[in-house]
């Protein structure tokens, strides 16, 4: 079976060859079945129960033969010969190609069906006095030999031709290598194997900043087939789809099926459609760098861990290891400018060099997709050359538009992507020359803005109409704590910059206040009425006043916050914006319920200190004929120039700065794996236990548990996340437990 002859086989030698591979007969290393194998058109097409059969065989079998580990070692060996071929030889990236889709197949197979998470199925231990291994490095472990070359091909071959096709093949391995953790729990544990994800941490560092700049310009540069792919040489000569196709659809559940699956990436017209390749190394980079290995600092033991005080303890007892990957990220330089090289500085360790400038409109072309706003997010975030990048660029319109626009269509978005584009704006609002640059940049029309005609608008004007009207959408719908805090928290840091706000946008601040204060109202009204009923009928409930005492308690805070923003415009920049002056004036009224509050009154003093100085030079005004919007508008213009602040109080400015939580991993780990499974991987829900798999289900029961309400929460899988800060003090917004503490003041 193993001396199968390389010229053209029939069905029945071909299925021989497959059969063998899955069978009890184990074929040593250096056996030319390997090459047969490897060699094989791959032009059938196996009925779904075969299929079936033939992965199962092969995870009964594969403890005995180790063919998974003898195929990944000729697939690197593959990796090789393409690498050296000198003229493109077709033959070694068809035998690459097929050694990479073939490994993916039964790998994900025995990873979805281990009954151990130590993955001893996997048997990648190996005989290594075996002909064949002579020169098998010895101080290397098999998941790391593969893994070396892997990332080596990725990040060293040219992407282009032949290796387009080998590329996504591998970076499909990889996916599926790196799928262990959706068998492991949400909190990263020291007990936790993933023997490949392990090994890539593990790469020396040109390695890891080779991969991890080939990933970033596959997703700038996009590449795609210029051609119908079956009819290039390195396929069959038919053309058609693999044998082992219906592994993909059916049997073992994966979609990534080989880029020669040409209906996926092409139409009857052989033109290409999106580019697979740099979607999946999107991918591949997310899961790499977002990956936390946790290691024990103490002999704590896990297996005596019974009680929550010894899981706490175990929990402040382990640490992790550093993330080369994230660390590449994170310190990638602009191949145009490096402010290192200037001051003479220059990084001696091998860095990531990348054009910020592709980078930066390769994101704004691409933010309706959740990959990239979390790539955004993870630049903006960790890597502070790029964002000084973003903050000096003139045309932050490419960023923010499709950022605006997303949050616009919020009802059609998830949660974590509305969290996560909210993040990054609170990120730049951080910025006091962003807060300036936003509100310069005027747009001359909104088409995607439906409920008003938008012309000739401030980019700056349309981000506080955008983003009061998604705190307008979430208290209607969502009612998630943690969105509206973000969201004021943004507008609180733009606040003291603002310029010439339009009068639509200072229309909305203004009633964003009216609105807050109605349910305000509301609350303290029930709040009275229960307290009032629950004496009279002698019940002894707390928890009823305690929960409506703190939903009062939050939009006190959430109202504080909205004459914060309006104190801080009036305070700083009231020459240059008469329009908040008319709205403020327009709709007065509604400050005057709060203007003895004890938590307002002294914020409210500054505006009226304003109302009492423009309303007595509207009185002054000798008027012909009625007055009009026009009329008051410049009556207040003329008198913004004789305003000279007196009598206003001098409040420090509030500001936010965001602050990633000390465990990220809890969300970011189960959220890229969950966009991994959005972009076509499928894995066996039996088998994920990473996150909820039938989340509406989970959702509801805890709505069920809160009252009912099934849209109390944003996001279930939202676990313990975000940090706010002001005024050197905390704020705390804890979804895991769906317990919301705000210490605002």
């Amino acid at each position: 079976m193993g001396a199968a002859p390389s010229t053209p086989r029939s069905e029945t030698s071909e299925e021989q060859l497959v059969a063998a591979f899955v069978g009890r007969t184990p074929y040593p290393i250096s056996s030319e079945f390997w090459n047969s194998l490897l060699e094989l058109p791959l032009s059938l097409q196996w009925p779904r129960h075969r299929v079936l059969h033939a992965c199962q065989a092969f995870a009964q079998n594969n403890y005995h033969t180790k063919h998974l580990a003898k195929l990944l070692i000729h697939l690197v060996w593959c990796l090789r010969d393409a690498m050296s071929a000198p003229d493109g030889s077709t033959s070694a990236y068809k035998k690459a190609i097929n050694a990479s889709y073939i490994a993916s197949v039964f790998l994900k197979f025995t990873i979805e069906n281990t009954r151990t998470y130590t993955w001893e199925e996997l048997s990648l231990d190996i005989d290594r006095t075996e002909n064949g291994l002579e020169n098998f490095p010895k101080d290397q472990s098999l998941e790391h030999f593969v893994m070396q070359g892997i990332l080596h091909y990725i990040g060293t071959a040219p992407v282009s031709g032949h290796s387009l096709f080998l590329h996504h093949e591998l970076l499909n391995f990889m996916i599926v290598a790196m799928s262990t953790q959706l068998c492991s729990g949400p909190s990263p544990e020291a007990k936790d194997v993933h023997p490949f994800l392990d090994a890539a941490m593990l790469q020396e560092s040109n390695i890891v900043t080779s991969v991890v700049r080939r990933l970033l310009l596959n997703f700038i540069t996009r590449p795609r087939l210029p051609f119908n792919g079956s009819s290039h040489p390195i396929f069959s000569d038919n053309g058609e789809p693999g044998v082992l196709r219906r592994v993909g659809s059916a049997a073992a559940n994966i979609v990534l099926l080989p880029l020669y699956t040409i209906n996926l990436l092409a139409g009857s017209s052989g033109e290409s459609i999106g580019s697979p390749l740099a979607d999946n190394s999107l991918l591949v980079l997310l899961v790499l760098i977002h990956y936390r290995k946790c290691i024990l600092v103490d002999d704590l033991a896990i297996n005596n861990s019974e009680t929550s005080d010894e899981s706490q303890n175990l929990m402040e007892s382990s640490a992790f290891h550093d993330n080369p990957f994230c660390k590449a990220l994170q310190n990638s330089k602009d191949t145009q400018f490096d402010r290192a090289d200037i001051e003479g500085n220059a990084h001696n360790d091998a860095v990531v060099r990348l054009p910020f400038a592709s980078l930066f409109d390769t994101l704004g072309m691409y933010l309706k997709d959740e990959t990239s706003v979390l790539l955004l997010y993870s630049l903006v975030q960790g890597n502070v050359d790029f964002l000084e990048y973003c903050l000096v660029r003139t045309d932050l319109d490419t960023l923010l538009m499709p950022i605006m626009e997303t949050l616009y269509n919020a009802q059609r978005r998830t949660s974590n992507q509305i969290y996560m584009l909210l993040i990054i704006l609170l990120i730049l609002s951080q910025d006091s020359s962003f807060n300036a640059t936003i509100h310069k940049l005027i747009l001359p029309s909104v088409p995607w803005y439906k409920e008003r005609l938008l012309h000739q608008t401030s980019l700056g004007s349309l981000m506080v109409i955008i983003l009061i009207r998604t705190i307008n959408y979430n208290l209607s719908k969502l009612r998630d704590i943690y969105l509206h805090t973000n969201c004021l928290a943004i507008l609180a840091n733009m606040a003291p910059h603002v310029h010439r706000l339009s009068g639509y946008a200072s229309q909305r601040l203004v009633s964003l206040f009216d609105m807050l204060s109605r349910k305000y109202t509301k609350l303290a009204e029930l709040k009275n009425d229960k307290v009032l009923k629950i004496v009279s009928d002698q019940i002894e409930d707390d928890n009823i006043a305690d929960d409506m005492s703190t939903e009062l308690h939050i939009y006190t805070d959430f109202l504080r916050i909205v004459l914060e923003i309006i104190n801080a415009i009036l305070t700083y920049a009231l020459p240059r914006n008469p329009e908040v002056i008319y709205a403020v004036m327009h709709r007065q009224e509604v400050f005057q319920p709060f203007k003895n509050h004890p938590r307002f009154n002294e914020l409210l003093e500054n505006i009226y200190t304003v109302l009492d100085f423009f309303n007595s030079r509207m009185d002054m005004q000798e008027l012909e004929g009625e007055w009009s919007v026009n009329k008051v508008l410049q009556v207040i213009i003329n008198n913004c120039r004789s305003w000279r602040g007196e009598g206003m109080k001098m409040f420090t400015q509030l500001r936010f700065t965001y602050e990633q939580e000390s465990h990220p991993e809890e969300f970011f780990i189960p959220y890229v794996w969950r966009l991994v499974l959005a972009h076509g991987f499928s894995f066996n829900p039996g088998a994920i236990n990473l996150f909820p798999v039938e989340i509406q289900v989970e959702r509801n029961k805890m709505c069920r548990i809160l009252g009912g309400k099934k849209d109390c929460l944003a996001s279930f899988t939202s676990i313990k996340l975000f940090f706010l800060k002001t005024r050197e003090v905390f704020v705390y917004i804890e979804t895991r437990d769906y317990v919301h503490s705000f210490l605002l003041i």
